[in-house]
């Protein structure tokens, strides 16, 4: 199929998918004398696999990444994409209604509790904690727990609050005044729930990245937030060492 036919079939502008070959993202199968790009099968299959991740809010140089692992199987990121999209079917749902009783609160139909305010901006669950278990220890981590339980919604809000704040400045130098008392309000949380040397903090940055679950959690803030965060945490890091 000639680069056209492909933006028709699939919906993406065919400037999009210019940029995909740029990238070296997708290579069409080949390219004739005059210029033409021509995609296989084969390449509408690894498009698939791209708008699924993009769906799913990871980046280009993320997705990137992924498909070029050597280890990187079809068949398993399908399921994986599966289950994350079933999850975030589910979070939208809890937001749409919550939407709905808002709106019906605001024409005095019904009257909302605190919690139900925020049904849907669920970010405390935790997928990561059989891996923490298994690299720290089950004292450590039951000791995180332990602490977790105890916050309630306030210390939610507060750490909600935090990465709203964070998406909010996003778009700035990780070094700018902003960014970098944004970051320090996280190193300070983090500090109220563990005991994080600088170091440490820099390096859960480093994995915020590294780790793309990290990566579409923390992105449900706002795409480019979790790369954005190691960043300013490598910065806060080298100024306050």
């Amino acid at each position: 199929m000639k680069v056209k036919e492909v933006a028709a079939l699939s919906g993406v502008s065919v400037r999009t998918l210019h940029h995909y070959d740029e990238l070296g993202l997708l290579k069409p199968a080949e390219t004739t004398e005059a210029g033409y790009r021509v995609y296989s099968d084969e390449n509408l299959a690894e498009l698939q696999q791209i708008l699924f991740y993009r769906a799913l809010g990871f980046s280009l140089k993320q997705i990137k990444e992924i498909l070029s692992n050597p280890s990187f199987n079809r068949l398993e990121a399908l399921v994986s994409q599966q289950q994350m999209l079933h999850q975030k079917r589910e979070q939208l749902d809890d937001m749409i209604r919550t939407i709905e009783q808002t709106i019906k609160e605001g024409k005095g139909e019904v009257t909302m509790t605190r919690e139900e305010r925020f049904k849907g901006f669920d970010f405390s669950e935790n997928p990561y904690e059989q891996e923490a278990r298994d690299r720290w220890g089950d004292e450590a981590v039951d000791e995180t727990n332990k602490k977790l339980q105890q916050f309630g919604g306030k210390q939610q809000e507060k750490m909600n609050a935090i990465y709203r704040r964070l998406a909010e400045v996003r778009h700035l130098q990780p070094d700018s005044e902003e960014a970098q008392k944004a970051i320090g309000d996280w190193y300070q949380f983090l500090n109220t729930i563990g005991t994080y040397s600088i170091e440490a903090f820099s390096g859960l940055g480093e994995m915020y990245v590294a780790d793309e679950r990290f990566t579409t959690n923390i992105d449900k803030f706002g795409i480019g937030l979790a790369s954005f965060m190691r960043d300013a945490m490598k910065e806060y890091a080298q100024h306050n060492n």
